[in-house]
C-alpha cells in the first residue's frame, strides 16, 4: 500500500463539516481506499482544489497505481489526465468517442505547431499558407511537418523583408487532441 500520508492525521477530531473543501476530498479519498481495492473510481479527485493539494493527490494516484491499483479517473483537466493516464477515453454528449492508450492518441494528431507574429501582421509567405492552420492571439498557427522545416521558414520571412516579432514551438498535446477530435465530430 502507498506510504503517501492524506495529511488527516491532525484532523481526526474534527467533525466533517468543519473541514476545508481540499480536506473533505482528501476524507473521501481515504474512506475509498480503506479496504485496499483492487479498481479505485476518482470523479473529478482535484476540482476547486488549491494548486498544492492538487500536486499532493496526483502524486498519491500515481502511488497507488504503481502499487497495483487501477485507477479510473473522470476529470475535465486535460493536463490531469495527460499526466496521469495511459489509457483516455473521450466522451461527447454521453458517447466514446475515443478510447485508446496516450501515445497513440497524441500521435493521431502528432507533430508542432508553431504561432508566429509577423509584420506586417498575419503576413505569411506564399509557399507556406498550406501550412496554416487558424489565427490565434494576432498571430498565425502553422503545422510544422518536422523541426527542420523551421529554418527554412524562418530564411524566407527574412528573405521577403518580413519582420518576426514572436513566436512560439508547442508540441501537440492532449488539450489539441480533444478540441480536433470534437471539431471534427461537429462536422
Amino acid at each position: 500500500f502507498p506510504s503517501h500520508d492524506t495529511g488527516l492525521s491532525n484532523k481526526a477530531d474534527s467533525n466533517m463539516r468543519a473541514l476545508s473543501g481540499g480536506m473533505k476530498r482528501r476524507v473521501m479519498v481515504a474512506q475509498a481506499l480503506v479496504h485496499k481495492p483492487p479498481v479505485i473510481v476518482l470523479d473529478e479527485p482535484t476540482a476547486g482544489v488549491d494548486v498544492e493539494l492538487r500536486q499532493s493527490l496526483w502524486t498519491f494516484v500515481q502511488e497507488l497505481n504503481h502499487a497495483g491499483h487501477t485507477i479510473v479517473l473522470t476529470t475535465h483537466y486535460l493536463e490531469e489526465a495527460e499526466m496521469l493516464c495511459s489509457r483516455i477515453a473521450m466522451l461527447k454528449a454521453g458517447q466514446i468517442i475515443a478510447l485508446e492508450d496516450k501515445a497513440t492518441l497524441l500521435g493521431r494528431d502528432a507533430g508542432r505547431e508553431l504561432w508566429i507574429k509577423t509584420e506586417p501582421a498575419g503576413t505569411l509567405p506564399e509557399p507556406y499558407q498550406a501550412w496554416k492552420v487558424r489565427e490565434e492571439e494576432g498571430g498565425v498557427v502553422l503545422k510544422l511537418p518536422s523541426i527542420q522545416a523551421l529554418e527554412p521558414l524562418l530564411h524566407t520571412l527574412r528573405q521577403q523583408g518580413l519582420i518576426l516579432r514572436d513566436m512560439r514551438l508547442r508540441e501537440t498535446d492532449l488539450e489539441h487532441v480533444f478540441v480536433s477530435m470534437m471539431h471534427k465530430e461537429m462536422q
